[in-house]
């Protein structure tokens, strides 16, 4: 296909396979996994989908030139030959983000300020003015990656992490990061077949990515802006349309989607917070104790929530983590419960045999995402049922 060329994700720890998956059903070409990333070819409008629609992506970068780099002249030289003014104008701020491992390089700071004195240089010599630097919110980000003497540069196309998908205007003490929640929800096999229920939701971010991935609406369909409108070549209308074909793609949902909190500027909180993402007429919060309160529901239910882990709120861990797994007996048949939690040690007085435990992290918390089924009667009644 004319126009094709090659582009990078970036993704959690663990994501990788889920991102691959989430770009082959958009359509890309060539998709390889690698170590926290995916590589994939497509087109503009393609680069343009990838961001409006990836869950599991925290930026989308394009590479313009790679190269091999034995000195800070190689650097400079490879740096300046490329045609910076064709691809942003004079006007617009920039920043580099550079990452060395390599033993020429050992400092990522000295590698961005030579590519900035090189960038910065071809346009005094092209249009005798020159763009400025600027760290903070950026027109346009420059990524550098120097490993061994192999040296790649991209634009990056994103701008701001794609976990910033502009709907969560409030936030709790501890939110959980928006990608690292799609990832989870896809990670738990959630489709949006059954009803999905989060007792201790926080800011709601579980029920808004969960409502998103039901409805199949674009992710990041309330961001305002990416780094690839400030390009010399940005095409607005073909933009549009790509905005317009992925809203023609939304499905209806036929289940219910239920967040409980105990606290009321918790309650309050996903309440805006799902409000501002148009997503109230999918999604109802209620002040409840998870421990006090009855399923929400009749029959099947999914479950996905992040409870404390004592790292910022402080609670009593075993008997906390001893209610949970109580609560889940006794309460929720025919429930499958996912809880994600970095206190390893907590997980072990739940008093369930969890039937999945994925590693993963939540920022630099190592955690656990662990899976419990809580059969309709006795497991053995359940096997009886399917035979």
């Amino acid at each position: 296909m004319a126009g094709n060329f090659k582009m990078m994700a970036k993704t959690l720890y663990g994501f990788e396979p889920i991102l691959a998956k989430e770009l082959r059903n958009l359509g890309a070409g060539h998709v390889e996994e690698g170590v926290r990333n995916v590589t994939f070819e497509g087109d503009t409008g393609f680069m343009y989908k990838a961001n409006l629609c990836l869950r599991t992506a925290l930026k989308v970068f394009k590479p313009i030139k790679t190269f091999r780099v034995f000195n800070e002249k190689d650097l400079y030289r490879h740096i300046y030959d490329l045609d910076w003014p064709d691809m942003f104008d004079v006007e617009k701020t920039f920043a580099i983000d550079s990452i060395a491992n390599t033993e020429v390089f050992d400092n990522s700071m000295f590698v961005s300020l030579k590519a900035k004195d090189a960038i910065v240089d071809k346009f005094r010599a092209v249009v005798r003015d020159r763009p400025n630097v600027k760290t903070q919110d950026p027109d346009i980000r420059i990524n550098i990656h120097i490993y061994k003497n192999t040296c790649t540069v991209s634009l990056d196309s994103s701008g701001n992490s794609l976990h910033q998908r502009g709907y969560r205007i409030l936030t709790n003490i501890a939110p959980i990061n928006e990608v690292l929640a799609a990832g989870l929800l896809l990670k738990s096999g959630w489709d949006g077949q059954t009803d999905f229920f989060d007792p201790m939701c926080g800011s709601g971010t579980f029920l808004i990515e969960a409502a998103m991935i039901a409805c199949n609406i674009p992710v990041n369909i309330n961001r305002e802006s990416y780094a690839f409108m400030h390009w010399n070549d940005y095409d607005a209308e073909l933009h549009d349309k790509i905005v317009d074909a992925s809203l023609k793609k939304v499905r209806e949902f036929h289940h219910k989607i239920i967040g409980y909190d105990k606290a009321p500027s918790a309650v309050r909180k996903t309440q805006e917070n799902v409000d501002h993402a148009n997503l109230s007429d999918y999604i109802t919060v209620e002040r409840k104790d998870f421990f006090r309160a009855d399923k929400p529901v009749e029959g099947k239910l999914h479950m996905v929530f992040n409870p404390p882990y004592g790292e910022r709120l402080p609670i009593d861990m075993e008997i906390f983590y001893g209610k949970i797994g109580d609560t889940l007996k006794q309460v929720y048949p025919g429930t499958e419960a996912w809880l994600i939690t970095s206190n390893l040690e907590a997980l072990k007085h739940v008093g369930l045999k969890p039937s999945k435990k994925i590693k993963t992290f939540n920022g630099k918390l190592e955690a656990r995402l662990v899976k419990y089924d809580i059969y309709e009667g006795t497991k053995k009644a359940k096997k009886l049922d399917r035979n």
